[in-house]
């Protein structure tokens, strides 16, 4: 069952096309692998991210990773991992980061829940900088609310 979040967001994403929920008909993106529930997509036009970048998405539209079916989890990790080899076949990275936006503040701009798989490569301006790097910036420490 959707959450209310869920189902206001839906209904926005797709009034407005979203590119995840029909990506056989999107030139833009390209299928890499799919399974029941899910599709490893990879954008046909570079994005100004690091090499090899691609998102796994479930078939289904929901706005977030909360709302995730127990099978489009088992489905993720099985996508996951055939990402993973192809990676390391194709584009030999040194590592990877990993993750979910969930909502507009953590900079979810597409309202279909979309895990990143991202390369990361030893001769890229970041490397060694991870996920938590910008988050732990001074100038982003909020005051703690007192109850």
């Amino acid at each position: 069952m959707q959450s209310v979040y869920g189902e206001v967001y839906f209904k926005m994403a797709y009034e407005k096309g979203c590119p995840f929920c029909n990506p056989k008909i999107d030139e833009e993106q390209n299928i890499r692998f799919e399974n029941v529930s899910c599709y490893f997509l990879q954008h046909n036009k570079e994005q100004g991210i690091l090499e090899g970048s691609g998102v796994i998405v479930p078939k289904k539209h929901h706005a977030n990773a909360f709302e995730l079916t127990q099978e489009e989890w088992v489905d993720t990790y099985d996508l996951l991992q055939k990402a993973k080899v192809y990676l390391d076949e194709n584009f030999q990275p040194d590592g990877y980061t990993l993750g979910w936006n969930v909502g507009e503040v953590s900079n979810q701009t597409i309202l279909h829940s979309h895990f990143h798989v991202i390369p990361r490569y030893n001769d890229e301006p970041l490397a060694g900088k991870g996920i938590r790097y910008w988050l732990k910036q001074q100038e982003n420490k909020r005051e703690k609310l007192r109850k």
